[in-house]
This record gives structure tokens, C-alpha cells and sequence, in this order.
């Protein structure tokens, strides 16, 4: 294979997807051709027609070598790149269509952020067995989506246990405004990326229960604890977690309502139904599915996530807020480490 990924393609047409495609054509190794699989057809031929993604991330033209598709075949068979930006629960079923297609050696950066509900696995683990022919990277983050297609300064974390492979694959993607830092810990990466977005909703419900900014700033400190203590037990790195795809995108997640996840957890605190406010929107707020799957995960594994336990109470078990809130305040002093 080249040491030029010349045909890029982004699996997964929602505002993360579309933003990645501009962002991979300003790279520094742009590619001739770029394609962006959509899930919906309509989502896909409007794309074609407009030049814009007016449903998921209005406000921006798509690059002009951009092809738009619903045909995971017309999409992959000749790709010599993928993103995988599917939303977390759907990604064993997205590739497990692409896997037919797709030739031997092409890699993967996984792009979602998440872990499957069903297995509790982490996304690479899901894309290793749906398509083993494939080397995988991890891509995450503090991102959104508007401001990497605006092109504003981006840092993010790419990481690949191949170090020859990571830094083709940051030509292909890496630009002036948009940075990756490589690392070896896929593990470390992909936990910051899931359990930022519990820690998030969590984040929104103590803003809209105007707890104050002394008690959303403890909030993520020991949210970051959690993240560390999972991310240890899977076999990550705690220095990972200290970088841009854990701390920074928890610094950003929990702290701007641009994030769906803490503007959900606002709209809670504020005593409005949770079946309201996701049936109010196209987007997948992942935080959702992953407070379930990174408690379980959690509880398997032993390790003691008191605050991802608590939303998960609330989301999907009906859990009185202010009783939630009550009983995390209500725990033992401990040593902070």
C-alpha cells in the first residue's frame, strides 16, 4: 500500500462525520477522493444535491471532491482510509456490513465514543471482531463538531499501536488546525471519550439545579477520578487519561452547552422528562446509552464509579434527582487518591 492514503472515506454522516470531512480535507496529506456514508438516503442525496448536511450540521459547504452515499459498497470497496463516526450502539452493525467490503490492511480510526451496551466491550474491541482484516487507530478528544468544520484550533488524541501507521495516518488527517497527538493507549483513549460524556450529563444537572461552579468543579475531579480508575483496571494509562482525550474532553463537555450531553443534564435538573427531551432531537446523545454500559462494565470489573452510578439511576431507573444528589453527598470522607 501507498504511504498516501489517497481515498479517505468517513463512515457515518451526522455533524461529527461531516465535520471530519472537512477537517481531513485541509490535511496535510488531503486525499483526491473523500467519501461520507450516510445511514439515511435522503440524508446522503442531500448532501449530494446542496452541499451541505443542512440536517445534522447546517452552515457548512462540504468539500468540493466530496462524494455522498448510502452504499456502504460505493463508500469502502476502494477506500484506502476509514472513520468510523456511527454512534456507539450502532457501530457493531455498521461494520459488520463494511466488513464484506472492505480489503485487507485498509485501517480504521475509530472516531466513537462509547461502550457497547450489549457487551460491554470497547469499540475497538467491537471493530476487531467484526473486522479483523483491519489495523485500527482511536481518534478522540475535546471536540465539536462546528468548530473543527469552522476550522478553529483543534488538539485531539490519535492513538495506534503501530507507530509507522500513526504517523501515516496523521498526515492523512493533521493539519494546521487540526492537531493530533499520538499515543500507543488505544485502551486509555477510548475510556476518556466514554465516560466523559456520563460525567457531562452529570455536569448539566448540577448547572441546572444551580448547585453553584464550586460544586461542578468537584464534580469533574472526581468524575476524572472515576475515568482514571476504569481506564487503569482495563489495562490504560492514567497519564492518558490526563491528556486531551480524557481530561480535555471532559474539560470541554462539562463546560459549554455546545455539549448535547450536559445540555440534556440542564434540562433534568430543571425537572424536565428525559423521554421528552431525547424524542425533541435527531442527534444520538450518547451519554444515555454509555451511563448503562460503563456502570456495568464498571461493576464487572470491581471498580467504584459512585457519579456514573448516580446518573445512570436517574436516567434509566427513574431515580429521584434530588434523593441522587442526597446520597453522593452523604458518603464517607476518604482519602482524595
Amino acid at each position: 500500500m501507498s504511504t498516501e492514503f489517497r481515498h479517505v472515506t468517513v463512515i457515518g454522516a451526522g455533524a461529527w462525520g461531516t465535520a471530519l470531512t472537512l477537517a481531513v480535507s485541509r490535511a496535510a496529506a488531503a486525499p483526491t477522493r473523500l467519501s461520507l456514508w450516510a445511514y439515511e438516503a435522503e440524508i446522503a442525496a442531500a448532501i449530494a444535491s446542496k452541499r451541505r448536511n443542512e440536517t445534522f450540521l447546517p452552515g457548512f459547504d462540504v468539500p468540493p471532491q466530496l462524494h455522498a452515499t448510502a452504499d456502504l459498497r460505493e463508500a469502502s470497496a476502494d477506500a484506502d482510509v476509514l472513520l468510523l463516526a456511527v454512534p456507539a450502539q450502532h457501530v457493531r452493525k455498521v461494520t459488520s456490513g463494511l466488513s464484506a467490503h472492505l480489503r485487507a490492511g485498509v485501517p480504521i480510526i475509530v472516531c466513537a465514543k462509547g461502550i457497547e451496551l450489549e457487551t460491554d466491550k470497547l469499540m475497538t474491541q467491537v471493530v476487531a471482531e467484526t473486522c479483523p482484516q483491519a489495523p485500527l487507530a482511536v481518534l478522540s478528544g475535546p471536540t465539536f463538531a462546528a468548530e473543527v468544520a469552522a476550522a478553529k484550533p483543534t488538539a485531539v488524541t490519535l492513538a495506534c499501536a503501530d507507530a509507522a501507521l500513526a504517523q501515516r495516518l496523521l498526515a492523512a488527517i493533521g493539519s494546521a488546525a487540526f492537531r493530533p497527538y499520538l499515543s500507543d493507549d488505544l485502551i486509555g483513549a477510548e475510556v476518556g471519550g466514554a465516560v466523559k460524556n456520563v460525567i457531562a450529563i452529570a455536569s448539566g444537572i448540577v448547572e441546572g439545579r444551580r448547585l453553584g461552579d464550586n460544586a461542578r468543579a468537584a464534580l469533574m475531579t472526581r468524575g476524572l477520578a472515576e475515568m482514571m480508575r476504569l481506564g487503569v483496571a482495563l489495562g490504560g494509562k492514567r497519564e492518558t487519561l490526563m491528556g486531551l482525550s480524557g481530561l480535555g474532553d471532559l474539560a470541554l463537555t462539562c463546560n459549554n452547552t455546545q455539549s448535547r450531553n450536559m445540555s440534556l443534564g440542564i434540562a433534568l435538573g430543571k425537572g424536565k422528562p428525559l423521554a421528552d427531551l431525547l424524542a425533541a432531537t435527531r442527534s444520538v446523545i450518547e451519554g444515555v446509552p454509555s451511563a448503562a454500559s460503563v456502570h456495568q462494565l464498571a461493576q464487572r470489573l470491581g471498580v467504584d464509579m459512585p457519579i456514573v452510578a448516580a446518573v445512570n439511576q436517574i436516567l434509566h431507573h427513574g431515580a429521584d434527582i434530588t434523593r441522587t444528589i442526597a446520597s453522593l453527598l452523604e458518603r464517607p470522607f476518604k482519602s482524595e487518591t
